[in-house]
């Protein structure tokens, strides 16, 4: 198997992973060549090195449009680096069940802002007025000014609207994190889009190289015909 040395690390590679530097974009040779002087357009590298150079190359990039990297964009890197999707890492996140807490205070949320509730309690307050105005003649339990039953609906509103405000609380957190995933998502497909691109102009550049050689040996062929033919 043909082997050759790689200008970079001086190692030795197959031949099919070759790259001309000449087939390089501009931001990833100039990277190159902060790290080795010497890498020229002459130069060779493999694809695996080509490879680090363009992790490199959008960590450097990053870092220079947001500052420090975070946790998520470390998320996102790792996701590129290893080749894989970000919905594993998300699902993982999703699947964790919350806890009993979180629970009730969902459901009281939940019941507290239906109609359910709101036809409910206005029969509850409508007979309890009923039986000690009229059943009772206003001697009963609670008679008017009803102040038990003011109580009660003092007590009812001091313990629900913290837990409404619980529940509000924990939707919040959710659509943060949905936010922060989606900003994930996007920052990784514009990531992968700009690998895309550099790969593309990769490709089209070998190929015009191919087709220069090919150029090259039929024109070498056609002057050994015109010779033959003399």
């Amino acid at each position: 198997m043909k082997t050759f040395i790689s200008d970079i690390s001086k190692k030795e590679f197959p031949v099919s992973e070759r790259i001309s530097a000449k087939s390089l974009r501009d931001t990833i040779l100039d990277s190159i060549k902060k790290d080795i002087p010497e890498f020229s357009d002459e130069s060779y590298l493999s694809e695996e090195e080509l490879n680090f150079y363009r992790e490199k190359y959008i960590s450097d990039y990053l870092r220079t449009q947001i500052g420090e990297l975070t946790e998520y964009d470390q998320t996102v890197l790792e996701s590129i680096k290893n080749q894989t999707t970000l919905s594993d890492k998300i699902d993982a996140d999703e699947d964790q069940k919350p806890t009993l807490g979180q629970r009730v205070a969902d459901k009281v949320a939940s019941f507290g802002g239906s109609w359910t509730f709101i036809i409910s309690f206005g029969v509850f307050l409508l007979l309890w007025i009923t039986v000690n105005v009229y059943w009772l003649m206003n001697k009963g339990f609670d008679p008017y000014p009803f102040i038990l039953l003011n109580l009660i609906l003092s007590c009812l509103a001091a313990l629900q609207a913290p837990v409404i405000m619980m529940s509000q609380n924990r939707q919040e957190e959710k659509d943060r994190d949905r936010a922060k995933k989606d900003y994930m998502v996007n920052l990784k497909s514009e990531l992968e889009i700009r690998t895309l691109h550099e790969k593309i102009d990769h490709l089209i550049m070998h190929q015009q190289q191919e087709l220069i050689e090919i150029q090259k040996i039929q024109v070498e062929m056609l002057n050994d015909i015109l010779k033959k033919i003399e």
